[in-house]
C-alpha cells in the first residue's frame, strides 16, 4: 500500500482522530502515534503542532532530508499528509522503542547485554557516517541523542528526527547557524561560536556512547554525565562508572575500556581533534566479538592430537597493548587502526585541556 495515497482522513477514520490511546511519543514540536493500516502493516505517525512556524520548516527539512536517503541505519519515510491542523509524516513503527526507553526508561527492565550495546553504537555510526560521509551536501543531524536512536524488532538502530538538520556543502568547513540541540548532548565549541560541523555530531554521539556504557542520562537534576566521567578519568577510576548490567554479559573488560576510550575522543574540546564517524565506526565493527566457526568434522582415522590447529581471530589478544603497536598484527587490524587505538591511549590524560 502506498503511504503518499493516504489522506488526512483516512488517518483520522483509522486512529479515531489520533485519539491519545494511540500516542506512542512526544517531541518538543510534535506528537507521534501509532496507526496500524488496512493492510495490517504498523506505522508511526509524527504529527507536528501547526501552531508553530517552526514546525512548518521542520516538516520541510524532514521531507528534504530523511524524504530522499535510504540507509539500514536510518528511520525510513513511508509518505505524509497535509492539513491545516498539523502535517503528518509517516515512518516505519519501530517495534522496541528507542534508546532511551532501554537505558532510562518504560524498556529498563529488557535489560540489554554488551554485544547488543555494542551493536546498537555501531547501527547509530553507520547511520551517521552515511550523513557524514556519503551523501551530497554532507548532513549534520544536529540532534543526536538516545531518544532519537529507535530499535527496531531486532535491536537494530535506526537514527530518527531529521526536524533540525542542517546541509553542508563540500567546499564549506562549516556553516554559521543559531543554536539548536538538546542540554546534555551540544557540543560546546558550537555553543560557543555557532559554527556548525560534521564533528558537532561527533560530540553527541560520544555522549550515547557514555550512556551506553554507564546506563546514566546525559543530563540528571545537577549531574552532568560529561563532567563525571572526566573527574572519574582523572582518578583513574572511570571503570566504576560502568553500568552493572554490563558485568555479568561481558567477560573482558578490554572493548569497554576501548569504548570508554573512543567516547573520550568524541568529546574532546576542540572538534579537529575528535575522529570522524568513518573511523568510529571501524574502531566498533573490530570490537565486534567475531562468529564462532563452524564445527569441522574430525576424521575417524586421525588422532585428535594430530588434528590442524586453527586459531581464531581475537580482538582482546590485538589490543592488549596499547603502548607496543608491533604486537597489533592481527590481520583484522589495519596499521591506520592501530594507530588511531595509540592515539586513544593518549586520550585519557589530554581530554580535559
Amino acid at each position: 500500500m502506498n503511504l503518499a495515497l493516504h489522506v488526512y482522513e483516512d488517518i483520522m477514520r483509522m486512529t479515531e482522530n489520533l485519539s491519545e490511546k494511540y500516542i506512542i511519543g512526544y517531541g518538543a514540536s510534535s506528537t507521534v502515534y501509532k496507526c496500524v493500516l488496512k493492510n495490517c502493516k504498523p506505522v508511526a505517525i509524527k504529527k507536528l503542532y501547526s501552531q508553530y512556524h517552526r514546525c512548518i520548516k521542520e516538516f520541510e527539512t524532514e521531507l528534504a532530508t530523511v524524504g530522499s536517503i535510504k540507509h539500514r541505519n536510518l528511520v525510513s519515510l513511508q509518505g505524509y499528509s497535509l492539513s491545516s491542523s498539523g502535517n503528518l509524516l509517516f515512518y516505519d513503527y519501530m517495534e522496541n522503542g528507542s534508546l532511551w526507553d532501554h537505558l532510562h526508561g518504560p524498556f529498563k527492565k529488557k535489560k540489554l547485554d554488551w554485544t547488543t550495546r555494542l551493536q546498537i553504537a555501531l547501527g547509530a555510526a553507520q547511520g551517521l557516517a552515511y550523513l557524514h560521509h556519503d551523501c551530497s551536501p554532507r548532513i549534520i543531524h544536529r540532534d543526536v541523542k538516545s531518544s532519537n536512536i529507535l530499535l527496531d524488532k531486532d535491536i537494530e538502530a535506526h537514527l530518527n528526527d531529521f526536524g533540525i538538520a542542517k546541509n553542508l556543502c563540500h567546499s564549506k568547513t562549516h556553516t554559521s547557524t543559531y543554536l539548536m540541540g538538546t542540554i546534555g548532548y551540544i557540543d560546546p565549541e558550537y555553543a560557543r561560536t555557532s559554527r556548525l560541523t560534521e564533528k558537532s555530531d561527533v560530540y553527541s554521539y560520544g555522549i550515547v556512547l557514555l550512556e551506553l556504557l554507564t546506563g546514566r542520562k546525559a543530563v540528571d537534576d545537577e549531574s552532568n554525565l560529561h563532567h563525571l566521567i572526566l573527574s572519574k578519568t582523572e582518578s583513574n577510576a572511570v571503570m566504576e562508572t560502568v553500568d552493572p548490567e554490563i558485568l555479568p554479559t561481558c567477560t573482558d573488560l578490554g572493548p569497554v575500556k576501548k569504548v570508554f576510550q573512543l567516547a573520550l575522543l568524541c568529546t574532546k574540546r576542540q572538534p579537529t581533534d575528535r575522529p570522524t564517524m568513518h573511523e568510529v565506526t571501524r574502531v566498533l565493527a573490530s570490537l565486534m566479538p567475531s562468529p564462532a566457526p563452524p564445527k569441522q568434522p574430525t576424521p575417524a582415522n586421525l588422532p585428535s592430537s594430530q588434528l590442524p590447529i586453527t586459531k581464531v581471530p581475537c580482538y582482546v589478544d590485538e589490543y592488549a597493548n596499547l603502548k607496543t603497536p608491533h604486537m597489533l598484527n592481527c590481520p583484522s587490524m589495519s596499521t591506520s587502526d592501530a594507530q588511531l587505538f595509540l592515539k586513544f591511549g593518549e586520550v585519557i590524560s589530554q581530554n580535559s585541556e
